[in-house]
């Protein structure tokens, strides 16, 4: 997960302008819950061709959540971020359903960050180190649900009305376009088991008071317990879990990933040292040196290109960029360990 400027892209047509569909459709709700009828309205504005276009351009055809590609498996899941017409974790709780218009709210999700079905996950834990334990990664693992839907756990005062205090809230959830995912979650990378696992970060943000979690089963109450206790993100313990970020599949992924970047890392790292060794060296000349100079630059210039294709991966239209980036930083510290 990568932060993301909602600025950065207009709001779209259906949500412009005091007569917007969007408008109308807010005033249709407010009208139903002012006097409930037999039948609500629906949503429907959030689905237009426009939101998703907008939202398409803003992540770069990603999921918000995992960064994963989803045009070319599936179509585009336009999320509500607070749900729109109900609480997983409270049932008489209406949903956010003025927010089920509001473009500040919605962001594109992958099927399985987004809809609530069993994934093979590693053993609930704040520390996510059970993963870590033994050469098979997922040997410990559990068959889990996971995916956000209706999800959406607080700390403090839900918001249950349009003039409710949405700032009594204290979100468990991370949205990229509101916070800073790199202050709360970090990529674990094992070179020697291949595997990329999100992690949470240590975070001033863990001692916040428990003034009642709203909307948390047992397992996510242990972990929020785990997170308090050991200074973790709270924000990040709930939101790989919820948004299931080391589940199989995804995993399986990025690992395809790092493989491209392991070899891309030995690739530049041999073209250099080849090139290095056919420079002539000017201050020991050598009778019948067969070293040639413009073979050497004709390699430095491959290993240029070799590094440029890394800092490419780690753009935000890329997939997985936010592991990429550590990667990367991981590929500098190895080189300046070089000495070379």
């Amino acid at each position: 997960m990568r932060a993301v400027i909602r600025r950065d892209a207009p709001q779209p047509d259906a949500m412009t302008g005091d007569d917007s569909p969007a408008q109308r459709e807010l005033t249709k709700f407010r009208q139903y819950f002012a006097a409930p009828g037999d039948r609500a309205p629906e949503f429907a504005v959030y689905k237009s061709d426009s939101v998703k276009k907008q939202l398409d351009k803003l992540f770069h055809g990603k999921c918000a959540y995992c960064e994963s590609f989803f045009a070319s498996t599936a179509p585009v899941d336009v999320e509500h971020y607070r749900p729109k017409g109900a609480v997983n974790e409270d049932a008489d709780h209406p949903g956010y359903w003025w927010l089920g218009m509001d473009w500040d709210n919605l962001l594109p999700s992958c099927i399985d960050c987004n809809r609530k079905r069993k994934q093979m996950m590693p053993v609930l834990s704040a520390k996510l180190l059970t993963l870590q334990e033994g050469p098979r990664g997922f040997s410990h693992g559990v068959l889990s649900s996971s995916g956000k839907k209706d999800s959406f756990p607080v700390l403090g005062t839900r918001a249950v009305f349009e003039t409710s205090a949405i700032a009594s809230e204290y979100p468990l959830l991370i949205d990229p376009c509101r916070d800073n995912p790199d202050e709360h979650l970090r990529f674990y990378i094992d070179r020697a088991n291949l595997i990329g696992l999100v992690i949470p970060r240590s975070h001033a943000g863990a001692g916040l008071p428990i003034f009642g979690v709203n909307g948390a089963d047992e397992a996510i109450r242990a972990v929020i317990d785990e997170a308090l206790e050991t200074g973790l993100s709270l924000k990040g313990v709930v939101s790989i879990h919820v948004y299931g970020l080391n589940r199989l599949g995804l995993v399986q992924e990025r690992t395809r990933l790092l493989r491209q970047l392991e070899f891309l890392e030995m690739l530049a790292l041999d073209v250099g040292s080849m090139a290095q060794s056919l420079e002539p060296d000017p201050a020991n000349p050598q009778p019948n040196d067969v070293r040639d100079e413009g073979i050497a630059r004709r390699l430095y210039l491959l290993q240029e290109q070799v590094l440029r294709e890394m800092g490419r991966m780690a753009k935000p239209d890329a997939p997985y960029s936010a592991m990429v980036r550590t990667w990367i930083e991981g590929f500098k510290a190895r080189l300046m360990g070089r000495g070379d």
